[in-house]
């Protein structure tokens, strides 16, 4: 097999921290007490019910994700539909504080090496807003964007793989994609990517691996890796 030139991330997850990292910044933004926000999925998933049932796919992702955004929408006394209500309310003010401290470091050495970088998502337009691209500058470094809010292929369907490598130019075996879902993962395999099964209680294994892939190290400070919001 050929090396890879390509590295290709979900977003959701993988370069941004998760909505059960970010409890504490979500209470903050949202005007909720401390502690308002006990749901921890994979962080804890002996505690989170719904959670077990999405992970045994006798509910969706985003069955899941909707039944977080109508039970927060409760709590700030209101009645949301959309859980783009709930990630641009909760996250949105400052994008870059929400980036994987990992992440950021591991596109960086990527880029610098030379190689080709793309997004592959399910949500980002959808859940993070049009305007989200613009206000975080980490994405400039991303070339092509692939977002199932515009195109309406979602992962694991075999044709939203071929959308990205067909835009970045090269064949699915150059390209190393990497998504914190096994489904995803799994999908990438068929259709002839080489997959990272992104693991978000350890970023910097993941990332570490996914470089490795092109021969390079993830260079970052333990004391930055360390620095998470798990409340």
């Amino acid at each position: 097999m050929n090396a890879p030139s390509a590295l290709v991330l979900d977003f959701g997850g993988v370069v941004t921290r998760t909505l059960f990292e970010t409890h504490r910044q979500s209470e903050a933004a949202l005007g909720l007490p401390p502690g308002s926000l006990t749901w921890r999925g994979p962080f804890a998933p002996e505690t989170d019910a719904l959670w077990r049932r999405m992970q045994a796919d006798e509910i969706s992702e985003r069955d899941y994700w909707m039944e977080r955004t109508r039970e927060v929408g409760r709590l700030v006394g209101e009645a949301w539909s959309a859980m783009e209500t709930f990630v641009r309310r909760a996250r949105g003010a400052d994008p870059e504080a929400i980036v994987r401290p990992e992440a950021d470091a591991a596109i960086r050495i990527a880029h610098a090496a030379g190689i080709r970088l793309a997004i592959l998502s399910n949500e980002l337009d959808l859940f993070y807003g049009a305007d989200f691209r613009q206000r975080l500058p980490l994405l400039s470094l991303f070339d092509p964007i692939v977002d199932a809010t515009h195109t309406g292929i979602l992962k694991p369907d075999p044709r939203a793989y071929a959308a990205v490598a067909d835009a970045l130019g090269v064949p699915a075996s150059s390209c190393v994609f990497v998504d914190d879902q096994a489904r995803n993962v799994a999908g990438a395999v068929r259709a002839g990517m080489r997959a990272v099964q992104f693991e978000v209680r350890d970023p910097h294994h993941s990332f570490s691996e996914a470089l490795a892939h092109f021969g390079l190290a993830l260079d970052l400070p333990e004391s930055v890796a360390e620095r998470t919001d798990h409340a």
